[in-house]
C-alpha cells in the first residue's frame, strides 16, 4: 500500500469512528449498541494498540542504540542531548504560557461554580482517599524520579516500559559500542538488521491494520463520551483546542520553518500518517514506532538523529499535555472564585514543565501530571473529576500535538547538523 494511500485510510477510519461513535453515543442505553461497542470497536481498537506497543520497546531500545553508535563521538551525543532536552523544556513552557493566557481571555470557568458539587468530583476525591492509581501517582517525589531513572533491573523496566530506564541503558550500551568500535562489527551489524525486521513489522501493521484500528478506537472514544458530554465544558473544551492550534500552528510553524528552513505544509503532509496514529491511540509511546519510521522515511530525518531525539520527546516533550494542565488550572481556579496571582501562574508553568520529564507517555496520564500542579497552588485536585469526563477526547489532540512537537524538533536538529558538515537536502524545502 502506498503511503499516501494509506493515510487516506487514516484518516477515512478517524473520520467514520468520529461519526458513528457520535451516532451510538445518541443511543449509548440500548443493550445492541453497548454489545457493539464492547466486542467490535473496542476489541478492534485494543488489538491495534496492543500490535503498537508490542514494537514500542524493541524499537526504542535498538534505534537508541543504534543512534548513539552512529553520532561517533560522545561530546556531539552529549551536545545533541543538551539541546534537545533545551528545545523540549523550552516549547514545553511556551505551551504552558499559551493555554494560560488563552484561559485568561476566554473565562472558561467564570459562573460555573456549581460544578464543583458535582457528582464527579465526590467520586474522584473518594478515589483519592481510598488511596487509588491517582492518588499514588501525585506521591512521586523529585528524588524518587532521579533515582528511578537508573533501572535496578533491566528486564524489569522492558517489561514496565519505563521508558526513561530503557533509554538509559540504550545510551550507555551505544557508548560501551563507540569505545570498543573494532570490536563490534558483528554486534552492529545484529542491531542494524533487528531494526530493519521491527520496522518491517510496524509498516505491515500500519499497512494492513492501521486504518480499522484507529476507526475502533475512536469510535468506542465518541461512543462512551460523545460530544454531549462537553455540555457546560463547552468553553473549557474550546480553549484547549484554541491553545493547542496556536502552538501546533504558529509555534511548531515557525520553528520548522525558520530554524529547520522547511516548508511547514510540506512537514504536515508528510508526518499526516503519524499524527493519526498519534490521534487515534492518544499515546506518544504507541505512536513511537510509527513516528520514527515516518520522520526517516518521508522527513529525511537522519536516524542517529530521529532515534535518539523522538524516543526521548515521547518521555519529557508533553506540550500537548502542558496546555490542557495550563487550561484547567485557571478553569478550576475561575470555578473556585479565585485569582491566580502572577507568582501562582509561574509556579504552574516550573512545575508542569519539570514535571513532564519522566511522565510516562500512556493515555490519560495529564491528568495525574494536573493534580501536581494544582495541589502545588492550593487547589483541590478533586476538582480534576470535573473534565475527566470528556479528557479522552482531547487526550487524542493532545497527543497528537506532542508527536508533531518531538519530529519538528528533530528536524531542527537534522538541519543544524547538516549545516555543521555543509551539506543541503534537496527536495525538503521545495515541495509543499
Amino acid at each position: 500500500m502506498k503511503t499516501n494511500r494509506m493515510t487516506l485510510y487514516i484518516v477515512i477510519g478517524l473520520i467514520a469512528g468520529i461519526v458513528i461513535g457520535s451516532v451510538f453515543n445518541t443511543m449509548s442505553d440500548q443493550a445492541w449498541v453497548q454489545w457493539i461497542d464492547q466486542y467490535i470497536f473496542n476489541v478492534v481498537g485494543q488489538l491495534f494498540l496492543n500490535m503498537i506497543f508490542m514494537m514500542v520497546v524493541p524499537i526504542v531500545f535498538i534505534s537508541i542504540v543504534l543512534g548513539v553508535y552512529n553520532v561517533g563521538d560522545p561530546k556531539t551525543l552529549g551536545s545533541l542531548g543538551i539541546k534537545t532536552i533545551g528545545f523540549y523544556l523550552i516549547t514545553t513552557a511556551i505551551a504552558i504560557t499559551i493555554a494560560m493566557t488563552v484561559a485568561n481571555v476566554l473565562d472558561p470557568g467564570t459562573g460555573q461554580s456549581e460544578l464543583l458539587e458535582s457528582e464527579e468530583v465526590s467520586e474522584y476525591r473518594s478515589t483519592e482517599l481510598e488511596g487509588g492509581e491517582t492518588g499514588q501517582a501525585v506521591e512521586q517525589t523529585v528524588d524518587q524520579t532521579i533515582i528511578d531513572l537508573v533501572p535496578g533491573n533491566i528486564f524489569q523496566a522492558m517489561a514496565e516500559e519505563n521508558m526513561l530506564q530503557i533509554i538509559l541503558l540504550a545510551v550507555f550500551i551505544g557508548i560501551a559500542m563507540i569505545t570498543v568500535k573494532d570490536k563490534v562489527g558483528t554486534l552492529v551489524k545484529v542491531f542494524e538488521q533487528a531494526n530493519d525486521v521491527v520496522l518491517t513489522i510496524v509498516m505491515a501493521i500500519m499497512k494492513y491494520f492501521a486504518a480499522i484500528g484507529a476507526f475502533g478506537l475512536v469510535a468506542t472514544a465518541f461512543t462512551q463520551a460523545g460530544f454531549d458530554a462537553i455540555g457546560q465544558l463547552g468553553m473549557y473544551f474550546v480553549c484547549v483546542l484554541i491553545a493547542l492550534f496556536i502552538h501546533l500552528a504558529l509555534v511548531y510553524g515557525s520553528m520548522v520553518q525558520f530554524l529547520a528552513k522547511k516548508s511547514y505544509v510540506w512537514f504536515l503532509k508528510n508526518f499526516a500518517p503519524a499524527m493519526g496514529i498519534g490521534f487515534s491511540t492518544s499515546s506518544s509511546s504507541a505512536s513511537l514506532p510509527v513516528s520514527l519510521e515516518t520522520a526517516q522515511k518521508r522527513l529525511n530525518i537522519r536516524k542517529g538523529i530521529s532515534s535518539f531525539v523522538q524516543p526521548l520527546g515521547a518521555t519529557i516533550n508533553m506540550d500537548g499535555t502542558a496546555i490542557m494542565q495550563g487550561v484547567a488550572t485557571v478553569f478550576i481556579a475561575q470555578l473556585s472564585g479565585i485569582d491566580l496571582t502572577l507568582m501562582q501562574m509561574v509556579t504552574v508553568v516550573v512545575i508542569a514543565t519539570v514535571a513532564s520529564i519522566g511522565t510516562a507517555g500512556v493515555p490519560g496520564v495529564g491528568l495525574v501530571m494536573l493534580a501536581m500542579v494544582l495541589t502545588a497552588i492550593g487547589l483541590d485536585p478533586a476538582a480534576i473529576g470535573i473534565i475527566i469526563g470528556i479528557d479522552r477526547l482531547l487526550d487524542m489532540t493532545r497527543t497528537m500535538t506532542n508527536i508533531t512537537g518531538d519530529a519538528a524538533i528533530a528536524l531542527i536538529l537534522d538541519h543544524q547538523q547538516d549545516v555543521k558538515e555543509g551539506k543541503h537536502k534537496e527536495g525538503a524545502s521545495e515541495e509543499a
